[in-house]
């Protein structure tokens, strides 16, 4: 359990950490994915944030169980509401966010199970 733990942890983090970087320098995919969604361009700085704060809960988590639970169940927040910004102008092509969204609540999961369990 402690590989499977430590192993989605660390694809998680790394993932939310360049998905922050991505924000933080404007790069074409979140732009053109907020543009889509209708999201304000400014808030590319406060989302990049989010996700770069969830990627260090999750890494921190490592060493305060609390830290890694409560980063898991930001990041899957964070992703149920691209989902529903996604949903809420029309746009069904959620795979991008469904994944992402499944890849936190996995890590989630075991985390939970990991720490508490």
């Amino acid at each position: 359990m402690f590989a499977l733990y430590v192993t989605l942890t660390s694809i998680t983090a790394t993932s939310a950490a360049v998905g922050a970087w991505m924000n933080f320098v404007r790069h074409p995919i979140p732009v053109a994915a907020a543009k889509q969604v209708q999201v304000p361009q400014t808030w590319m700085l406060p989302m990049g944030t989010l996700l770069g704060a969830g990627a260090l809960g999750l890494v921190a988590g490592l060493a305060v169980p609390a830290l890694g639970v409560s980063a898991a169940t930001g990041l899957v927040l964070y992703f149920i509401g691209a989902i529903i910004a996604h949903v809420r102008v029309g746009d069904f092509q959620l795979g991008k966010a469904a994944a992402f969204l499944a890849l936190t609540a996995a890590t989630l999961a075991v985390t939970v199970a990991y720490r508490i369990g």
